[in-house]
């Protein structure tokens, strides 16, 4: 069962908006590559405001999410693309209704 979740609110720097777009695109290979992240979702919630939602089985999928390649190249990329450090929140999941992948 899913339990646990992240959700990073990503602000795009004047004029970078199209790269954090393309960068969060880029960002699906690398989240379907890890089996400890059944569910990852990449949002745009404004012009220039961007979020991430990723769900996780347990805490050791969650902490292992934090500290991979997504992680990674989002912190190598935050200080170009970003107005502001990732604000990245854990969640717990209290209910989930997924009918299958799009």
């Amino acid at each position: 069962m899913i339990k646990l979740a992240l959700f990073a609110r990503l602000e795009a720097k004047p004029g970078k908006e199209a790269e954090v777009a393309q960068f969060l695109q880029a960002a699906l290979t690398m989240a379907r590559d890890e089996p400890a992240t059944p569910i990852w979702l990449a949002l745009r919630l404004s012009p220039t405001t961007f979020g991430v939602f990723d769900a996780f089985h347990d805490e050791a999928g969650r902490q292992g999410h934090l500290t991979g390649p997504i992680a990674q190249a989002l912190m190598a990329k935050a200080p170009e693309l970003f107005a502001s450090p990732p604000a990245i929140e854990p969640i717990e999941v209290l209910g989930l209704k997924n009918s299958g992948a799009v």
